[in-house]
């Protein structure tokens, strides 16, 4: 069933975001609330993207959860401290707690995740993007038909993949690399 709320809404951009590496400091299946770090600047340019009318949309693969690395209560407890560190600058979220080599739609670089918030938001697939660290996370913006943002943060500082639409020094300056180009053409 199609979300009413999407078909009643004008469809907007959304930035589609890897969490782990991406967003914040890279560890090692986080699962303690202290060891959350933000990316410096992240929430700052993310409101200034949200109140320009975009999407902010989390999506995170989180095998911890499935190799038995980390609870739900200790991913939720990321979570909480992330967006608290984030200061709520992200519409929706959605993770995947399946592991290899478990087959999942959801699991990227697989695009069931923004598939299904395709589903729940009015979004413009033309204007969004994915933004990540990982091969993973660029062939599941290509795989979902988004032009694609890498950061060299995480993973990023070794990546050898599928060549992004734009490569950055971390997700600021993604964000403002995006924002420029979404720019309208002068007549």
């Amino acid at each position: 069933m199609v979300n009413e709320r999407a078909d009643m809404l004008a469809p907007r951009p959304a930035v589609f975001l890897d969490r782990d590496g991406t967003l914040m400091d890279e560890v090692d299946y986080c699962r303690d609330p202290g060891d959350v770090r933000v990316v410096a600047g992240a929430a700052t340019l993310l409101k200034a993207m949200r109140d320009a009318g975009w999407l902010a949309i989390l999506i995170t693969n989180q095998s911890g959860i499935g190799r038995g690395k980390i609870t739900m209560s200790e991913y939720h407890a990321v979570h909480a401290e992330f967006m608290r560190q984030i200061q709520n600058q992200i519409d929706a979220a959605f993770f995947c707690p399946d592991a290899p080599p478990a087959i999942s739609a959801r699991r990227k670089p697989e695009p069931g995740m923004i598939l299904e918030a395709m589903q729940q938001y009015a979004i413009d697939k033309s204007r969004s993007w994915m933004i990540g660290d990982k091969v993973a996370d660029v062939q599941c913006g290509k795989n979902a038909g988004l032009r694609t943002a890498l950061v060299r943060t995480g993973y990023g500082s070794n990546y050898d993949g599928p060549v992004p639409d734009v490569i950055a020094a971390d997700v600021s300056e993604a964000l403002s690399m995006i924002r420029q180009l979404d720019q309208p053409e002068p007549s």
